[in-house]
């Protein structure tokens, strides 16, 4: 849904009004989602700026009351905080109806959000290493200079349920992440997702790809849609999940350590931070995205959104199970590691097990296969230029996923089998009702050391790489 002529005029009607800026020359969409769209606006020089950001809800109802209007009031919020964040010229109140129901404009914030670029590319060799100081300065900033009376609409959400929620939802069968939900609930941190500690407003998504980098560092904090009330930590801890670390070797953002991220934090808030409630975060977190892994593919196993790219994030789950049992289980997890034994790298194989077709969101070879033959039949034949060649990529991937499964088959079955019975189960739904019941509360180390076993064979089907484990 593009821009359409009154929308057009609408929205320099409105710039001319807030920002001395002329016609607007150009609107370029830059993302387009399910539920929201973001464009790159150029106007005419008129004494002000001339480039701009347009997001805007296509969805019928707005997810807030007053619509992105009350996002924008919330990066405002920051912005007067201290928070870098892009200038907000206005929103779905200052009328501009054609634009949209539901938008805010802000000014254009030059920068790169593109991780790979962030962490591999020379012009920002100076930005890696002021970035974890920066970003705990403007986490501070964001926890003790932004007053939740002047956001009431945000909501204090209990994560550990929601994402239990969506899990059962999804039918998603885990040994690991009920190891996880076990582990969480019975080592919860004083105010951890609870409201034992004075609340404050959350990000709720910091991280890089939310981040707008320059090559002095930090330029701007954007996507501020899962704004919401909660334990400060959880921001810290988020962070330093591993998958936010895009292939870098430190654990915040992949460029620096906890102690640089911690110390500007305590300096800049005045408060300690206790690393133990931020790992208590960071596990969550890694759990909460890999159920997010299997609510993307299960929107093309659905029949939702056929897509190559969310069937193929499905696997995935397995890194996180893995690194959720490396977090909890530490000593279990190598024990099970050193019983595997060595493991195939990419193109290599030998006969380990999988179980991908188990559980809601984590797609069968068949369904892989499928999925990319469709796309290879389709858009391939006809455009091998921009996003088509990336899910091409994409694809290439899933093929080599289901190859190496098919190599590694024979002895699936019977790996599987031998690990469930000496737990005296047959299936790893089984197991996972046993988990989730307690039954193993009393041997958790063991069980994770067995669940391990089949989370390592998993990956070295799905992705062999990540089974090279960063320190932290």
């Amino acid at each position: 849904m593009s821009l359409d002529p009154p929308g057009l005029e609408a929205l320099g009607e409105l710039l001319t009004r807030n920002a001395g800026a002329g016609p607007v020359r150009s609107a370029e969409q830059l993302t387009g989602g399910a539920s929201r769209q973001t464009y790159a606006v150029a106007t005419e020089t008129g004494g002000g700026p001339s480039e701009f950001v347009l997001q805007r809800e296509i969805s019928p109802e707005p997810r807030l009351p007053n619509g992105m209007a009350d996002e924008a009031d919330l990066v405002r919020t920051a912005r007067k905080a201290g928070v870098p964040t892009p200038l907000v010229v206005g929103t779905n109140r200052d009328g501009a109806a054609a634009v949209g129901h539901s938008f805010f404009v802000t000014e254009r914030v030059h920068g790169e959000t593109i991780a790979r670029r962030i962490l591999r590319d020379d012009r920002f060799e100076q930005a890696r290493r002021v970035l974890p100081s920066q970003l705990g300065r403007a986490l501070a900033a964001l926890h003790t200079g932004v007053d939740p009376a002047e956001v009431p609409w945000l909501e204090v959400t209990d994560e550990v349920g929601r994402y239990r929620e969506v899990a059962e939802e999804l039918d998603l069968v885990s040994p690991a992440f009920e190891l996880g939900f076990r582990w969480l609930e019975a080592n919860r941190p004083v105010g951890g997702d609870r409201t034992d500690r004075p609340l404050t407003v959350v990000h709720g998504d910091f991280r890089l790809g939310n981040l707008i980098i320059d090559e002095d560092g930090l330029a701007a904090v954007i996507d501020w849609e899962l704004g919401h009330l909660g334990d400060p930590m959880e921001d810290l801890g988020w962070l330093c999940v591993r998958a936010w670390r895009f292939g870098g070797p430190e654990p915040v953002a992949g460029v620096g350590g906890y102690g640089e991220l911690f110390a500007a934090y305590e300096e800049a808030a005045g408060v300690p931070v206790d690393p133990a409630t931020v790992r208590w975060w960071e596990t969550l977190g890694t759990l909460k995205w890999g159920i997010m892994c299997g609510t993307q593919s299960n929107r093309h196993l659905s029949g939702d959104v056929p897509s190559v790219e969310l069937v193929s994030i499905g696997p995935r789950v397995a890194e996180q199970e893995y690194d959720v049992l490396r977090l909890i289980h530490p000593a279990a997890s190598a024990r099970a590691e050193a019983a595997v034994g060595a493991v195939p790298s990419v193109g290599e194989s030998r006969p380990l097990g999988t179980g991908m077709a188990e559980g809601g969101g984590r797609p069968s070879s068949a369904d892989l296969l499928d999925a990319v033959r469709d796309f290879l039949l389709g858009d391939v034949s006809d455009s091998t230029e921009g996003r088509t060649r990336f899910h091409a990529l994409v694809a290439a991937n899933a093929l080599a996923t289901i190859g190496r499964e098919l190599d590694l088959r024979g002895d699936i079955a019977e790996r599987r089998g031998r690990r469930l019975a000496g737990l005296g189960f047959d299936s790893e739904r089984e197991l996972s009702g046993a988990i989730r019941s307690g039954q193993f509360d009393d041997r958790l180390d063991d069980v994770a050391e067995v669940v391990m076993g089949s989370v390592v064979d998993r990956l070295a089907v799905n992705n062999p790489r990540w089974l090279v484990a960063p320190e932290g």
